[in-house]
């Protein structure tokens, strides 16, 4: 095992990260997109460090194939625009640059300072960044060329003891940005890494926090819920943590209130995971019927609607009004009309 070494205050070396050799992590080079590895070799060969990290390196020591490969650098913005002809830098405060490859988009930023706490927007070392990210998981950053893990945080103990452990202190992380509860959440069911006491009963009490968080990002949340293929043990999770109530209020109400409602809404979801094991490039549309499906059915007695036949057109107004109003603050309205 190596290491990686800093300096303490008083320019004495000093430990920083564990870095975990190829035979060590067992990360199999071949399951990493030849872009990616691309991207960094041409940062490092202009003179810049270069890691995949977060997710993509959590998904392969987990033994999983990531969806995507996020990368950071040193360099900044307008230099790694320089670099690749095929970027463009996106974002006002947090800029970062997509660097393109066809359909595939690589996400590179640049390391972040700590000095304004956990999301400032200013750039600063690998060892300031390790310390913005949420989860311990997540906070992991892999040298592809040399097949090496650099691990500040127990990252990979965690991971292998199936411990999902904040980086950023309990009284700071969610106050800072209460999404993060969500993907708390979100890693707790997909990931096989259980929240602690302290950590669940941390978001319980943290929950009304999201109250305040944009219907946009909101909705960014809930479409990878939908997506994910792990609704239903995302959604439980959501629920024992007081969580869903801030992104389906109407359907945890409901829920609440009636338990034939909830057993059938849950059962729903488990339906949706496996469309998206067998149709993976189902439309929204079709999966947003399994949300929705249980609260149609109380809007009306359709069994009389059609007897008297009903006027369709208004049927459908009526019903998609009242149906755009169950899933607030959730606003799909514009993915839905991009994917029918």
């Amino acid at each position: 095992m190596l290491y990686r070494y800093g300096k303490d205050k008083n320019g004495r070396p000093v430990k920083k990260a564990v870095v975990y050799t190829k035979n060590e992590h067992k990360i199999p080079i071949d399951k990493i997109d030849p872009d990616a590895i691309g991207v960094i070799r041409r940062l490092k060969d202009s003179g810049f460090s270069a890691y995949i990290v977060g997710g993509a390196v959590r998904d392969l020591i987990l033994g999983n194939n990531p969806k995507d490969f996020d990368i950071t650098t040193d360099a900044t913005p307008s230099k790694i625009k320089r670099i690749f002809r095929n970027s463009r830098i996106i974002g006002r405060r947090f800029r970062l640059v997509h660097v393109f490859f066809g359909p595939k988009i690589f996400e590179v930023s640049t390391f972040r300072s700590t000095a304004e706490g956990s999301i400032g927007n200013d750039f600063g070392s690998m060892d300031e960044d390790v310390m913005r990210r949420d989860f311990t998981l997540n906070a992991l950053y892999y040298d592809p060329l040399q097949e090496q893990v650099i691990d500040y945080v127990g990252g990979v103990r965690d991971i292998r003891k199936g411990v999902l452990r904040p980086v950023i202190p309990l009284d700071r992380i969610f106050v800072e940005d209460p999404v993060r509860m969500l993907r708390a959440v979100k890693y707790s069911a997909t990931t096989g890494c259980k929240m602690s006491w302290t950590l669940r009963h941390k978001i319980r009490k943290s929950a009304s926090l999201l109250s305040p968080v944009s219907p946009s990002r909101l909705t960014e949340e809930m479409l990878k819920i939908i997506n994910s293929g792990h609704a239903y043990d995302i959604v439980s999770e959501a629920l024992d943590t007081d969580l869903y109530m801030s992104l389906q209020p109407s359907a945890t109400e409901f829920m609440f209130s009636d338990k034939n409602f909830e057993k059938s809404y849950m059962q729903n979801l488990k339906r949706l995971d496996a469309l998206n094991v067998v149709e993976k490039d189902a439309r929204l549309g079709k999966k947003l019927v399994y949300l929705i499906k249980d609260f149609i059915l109380t809007l009306t007695d359709w069994k009389k609607e059609i007897e008297k036949k009903s006027s369709a057109g208004e049927l459908y107004v009526r019903t998609w009004d009242q149906c755009r109003h169950f899933v607030l603050p959730i606003c799909l309205s514009q993915y839905i009309e991009l994917s029918t």
